[in-house]
């Protein structure tokens, strides 16, 4: 019976674990802090305060969804890196030579540093991420912009996090 007992609770820890890896959150265990510099503004007419819009969303991101704690003195993980593109083109062409489409993409260039483990494999990575909202060719950019950065941004700052945190 102790035995049966003793499968039993193997089995359902074995479950438990397993189900918590499908979370996909994978934070190295000795890592407990983290910091994002801010990050460099290097696309050719971005709005001029783009690059402190991405550094603070993406502390934003790893504060309210790792348990790490943000620490600009000694921290276990860094995120560095800069703005690389911004642009606006034209995607759906219509007769006179006009476009019924506009995409807005962004681009980002991403350093990671993982201070906490030393000689793990992943140690430190660079990698650029982009990611681009289509919007209608009568609207005003100006009007729309900061909604579009926004929506843009949530969706760099999740594969940012992705890339850093997660195993699939």
């Amino acid at each position: 019976m102790r035995q049966l007992i003793y499968i039993i609770f193997t089995l359902l820890v074995g479950l438990i674990l397993g189900c918590y890896s499908f979370k996909g959150i994978s934070i190295p265990p000795e890592a407990e802090s983290f910091y994002v510099k801010d990050f460099v503004l290097r696309a050719n007419n971005a709005p001029a305060q783009i690059d402190q819009l991405w550094s603070e969303a993406l502390r934003e991101k790893i504060r309210n969804e790792s348990r790490l704690t943000y620490n600009e003195k000694s921290p276990d993980i860094e995120f560095e890196g800069s703005i690389t593109s911004y642009k606006v083109i034209g995607t759906a062409p219509q007769a006179g030579n006009t476009v019924s489409l506009n995409k807005l993409t962004i681009g980002v260039n991403v350093t990671y540093i993982n201070n906490a483990s030393d000689g793990a494999k992943d140690n430190e990575w660079t990698q650029s991420f982009s990611f681009f909202k289509d919007f209608d060719a009568t609207l005003d950019l100006n009007s729309v912009e900061e909604d579009f950065i926004e929506e843009i941004f949530e969706q760099l700052t999740e594969n940012v996090f992705n890339k850093a945190f997660t195993n699939w």
